[in-house]
């Protein structure tokens, strides 16, 4: 009992920046429903178990060591697989019709509706970022809760940091995997985008002789180019609409 007791807490507790960002999405009356931001959360944690068997599949060869071995570790096995995992995910829930039904389609569905109109397009981009961000914190919030499981002190810092992280880097997949079928090339460079911000934000925050300063702040600038994208983008989709109608 004590030991489900302490669990519900570091569940909670590590939930604060999915809250956080549900009343921000709430108060600025995005056009995301509380369905869609379910789905979202819900994708965003599942990616956390094909991450790990990718990551279990993908050890450290033997012929690799110092830099090399550090490089391989914290930008292909570790940043590299949660973003791919991340991505793929993403991507089916963006195309599966129950999703299409709720209206919450992210993708166009040929090149004469991006041709036709261009505002649309920039529009489903900022909501697949804002649906990315919900996703990154889903993953964060499962791997902080696992954590934090095993050590409580990680909690405050993994909370704040390493959610900024995921976030930031969810974000720039969501937009990757609704751009896929019609722009692959832009969605293959956001993914390689993200993999470079989360695989330098480990190699700082686990080498000696790194600051762990310079990875929060890595990972705060990243969230708040994320957090900027979303609000511009979603600002300037109403300001669009308002022109229409008037």
């Amino acid at each position: 009992m004590y030991g489900s007791t302490v669990l519900l807490i570091i569940i909670l507790i590590s939930a604060i920046p999915v809250i956080a960002v549900y009343i921000w999405y709430r108060l600025a009356k995005y056009n995301i429903s509380n369905i869609q931001f379910l789905f979202m959360l819900l994708a965003g944690a599942a990616a956390l178990f094909p991450a790990l068997i990718l990551q279990n599949i993908l050890i450290i060869p033997n012929f690799l060591h110092g830099r090399p071995e550090l490089f391989y570790e914290f930008f292909i096995r570790i940043a590299f697989t949660e973003e791919l995992s991340r991505f793929s995910i993403l991507t089916v829930f963006f195309l599966i019709p129950a999703y299409k039904r709720s209206g919450s389609s992210l993708t166009l569905n040929n090149q004469d509706d991006l041709q036709s109109d261009e505002n649309q397009a920039a529009g489903q981009s900022r909501k697949a970022a804002a649906a990315g961000l919900v996703a990154g914190l889903g993953f964060a919030l499962l791997e902080n809760a696992a954590y934090a499981a095993s050590d409580l002190r990680v909690l405050p810092l993994r909370i704040i940091i390493t959610a900024a992280v995921h976030g930031a880097c969810g974000s720039r997949i969501g937009t990757a995997a609704a751009m896929i079928r019609l722009n692959p090339i832009q969605a293959i460079l956001r993914i390689l985008t993200a993999t470079a911000i989360h695989g330098i934000y480990n190699l700082m925050i686990n080498m000696p002789g790194f600051s762990p300063v310079l990875a929060i702040l890595i990972a705060l600038s990243a969230l708040l180019t994320s957090i900027s994208t979303i609000t511009n983008g979603f600002s300037k989709t109403a300001i669009d609409k308002n022109t229409e109608n008037s």
